[in-house]
């Protein structure tokens, strides 16, 4: 196996990748070894540098830029970024007691000291910048000074439940809201979640990132003042009155989404005792099961490592349960949820079918957490661009290697026949919808670099057939008057500020929850 393919990964995510198909990183390891035989592509483009603009500084930017930068010499990547810090999901959507999982950061630094790439920090794209001195570029600008464009923007929005009274009533959070709002994202820092009305907490959905929602919520806050949580999100969940989380879902413990590793450590966070699972919804014979869905089902059977005498907080997973409503106090603050139980077509089949059955029940919850997926949205300019974008999944149409699809030229009336659009591309949740981990991000993203490598080395037609000057053209159409662009060195003054704060109070860094805070740290003094 490569050294140079296990670098890119912390210790976490290599392991899911080699236990989910080892042949993926052996085939990953040959394309590198080829790659240090004969390091860098040439083309017939003489020196002419290969102009490429990455909109969005998440893992799969980062880790596209990476793929090309490391197989094409003449490869200069300018990489925008609507705030002015980088590394998205790693840094606003990362639980903060996982910092093991953030060691990708080191990494992305690396590509980031390459004199062949730019960040262009507080320059958004087509969206307008909605946050203070922040800078907006139309998106046929990019278009018209790059040889090539990869949208790796992320999901920014949430997918709703579509029940009566989600939007009316008070204390029903999204977990994209919750999880920005714990971890420092500027758009949420004002949620100010209110965890003081009662006791019980509801989390709709079984994915990691309801089991995340569920552990900061459970966990010690003195534990978790040591990581990067921000001091403000300590102080709410040190008033916290929550001492009973459900985690619901609509399936099966056969079907749930999440990890064995998130799993685990709820069931060993101290005095926190799991209510035992409905033993009916499993299967008789568990050791049949195939090795990763049979040790998940065991810890659910043994449970927590606390009992209910010792514990002072609990949580359950609750299955087969579809919310159909919210009812709330007189003063518009939700107060419990209601459910019909569901039936499952084939209990044993992780993929099995569900139906309601007619049976209600409520569940007291002064807080609610919806935990049911995000969405990505297409940019302002897509449609003017040419660029199909499926609303419905919420993601770039693409050839499934990150080549973005438009209408054929040729179509016939009804007809959806599509083709590539050249020169344009995506990578991550925008491409494949918002699944997986950090690893298998970088494997999707590798699968895009790898695309328009071969589409360089074949001289397929790009955006523009003349000379492209990349930031240096574009940056023209900014005032930057009016808004402050930031460029790496100006990120590394407000990391440096962050690990100073953080260092007062006893952790790794105390992040920063506006931009204008970011932006006043970025200026030399």
């Amino acid at each position: 196996m490569s050294s140079l393919v296990k670098s890119w990964l912390c210790s976490a995510c290599l392991h899911k990748v080699v236990r989910r198909d080892p042949s993926r990183l052996t085939h990953s390891s040959s394309t590198m070894s080829r790659g240090r035989r004969r390091p860098y592509t040439t083309t017939s483009k003489g020196d002419q540098p290969f102009r490429l603009a990455v909109i969005g500084s998440g893992p799969a930017g980062f880790y596209t830029a990476y793929r090309v930068m490391s197989q094409t010499q003449q490869t200069k990547v300018d990489m925008f970024e609507a705030l002015p810090v980088p590394f998205g999901l790693v840094r606003f959507g990362v639980a903060p007691d996982h910092p093991e999982v953030k060691n990708c950061q080191d990494k992305f630094e690396e590509v980031a000291s390459s004199p062949n790439f730019t960040f262009i920090g507080n320059v958004a794209v087509g969206n307008p910048g909605d946050h203070f001195q922040g800078c907006t570029v139309p998106l046929a600008s990019v278009m018209r000074h790059y040889d090539a464009v990869v949208f790796a923007y992320g999901a920014s929005k949430d997918k709703k439940l579509g029940i009566p009274n989600e939007s009316e009533l008070g204390g029903i959070y999204s977990a994209r809201e919750f999880v920005g709002w714990y971890n420092g994202l500027p758009e949420y820092a004002d949620l100010a979640p209110d965890l003081t009305r009662g006791d019980e907490a509801v989390i709709i959905g079984q994915g990691n990132v309801a089991l995340d929602i569920a552990r900061m919520m459970l966990e010690n806050v003195d534990v978790l003042r040591k990581s990067d949580i921000t001091e403000s999100a300590i102080e709410t969940l040190s008033k916290s009155r929550i001492k009973r989380v459900h985690i619901v879902g609509r399936r099966g413990p056969m079907q749930a989404a999440f990890t064995i590793k998130e799993a685990r450590e709820l069931m060993k966070l101290r005095a926190v005792w799991y209510h035992p699972i409905d033993m009916t919804l499993l299967q008789d014979e568990i050791s049949k099961l195939p090795r990763a869905r049979r040790r998940l089902m065991e810890l659910l059977i043994k449970g927590s490592t606390s009992r209910p005498e010792h514990s002072t907080k609990s949580w359950s997973l609750d299955f087969c349960l579809s919310p159909t409503g919210f009812a709330g106090t007189p003063d518009g603050w939700v107060q419990s949820t209601t459910f019909e139980r569901t039936v499952l077509s084939s209990p044993s089949d992780p993929a099995s079918g569900v139906q309601t059955c007619g049976e209600t029940l409520q569940i007291p919850s002064s807080v609610v957490f919806r935990s049911v997926g995000y969405k990505s949205v297409a940019l302002p300019g897509f449609a003017e661009a040419g660029i199909l974008f499926d609303d419905r999944k919420g993601v770039v149409r693409n050839d499934g290697f990150g080549r973005v699809l438009q209408k054929s030229p040729h179509n016939a009336e009804g007809c959806d026949e599509t083709t590539v659009l050249p020169g344009v591309y995506c990578a991550g949740w925008v491409k494949r919808g918002p699944t997986g981990a950090i690893a298998s991000t970088m494997e999707d993203a590798f699968s895009t670099g790898d695309a328009i490598v071969a589409d360089w080395i074949a001289e397929a037609p790009f955006l523009n057939s003349e000379a492209c000057h990349g930031w240096a053209g574009l940056r023209a159409e900014v005032d930057e008057d009016k808004c402050q662009v930031i460029r790496w060195e100006d990120w590394k003054r407000i990391d440096s500020a962050e690990r100073a704060r953080g260092t007062l109070v006893g952790k790794e860094r105390e992040k920063f929850t506006s931009t204008r805070e970011m932006l006043a740290a970025s200026i030399e003094t």
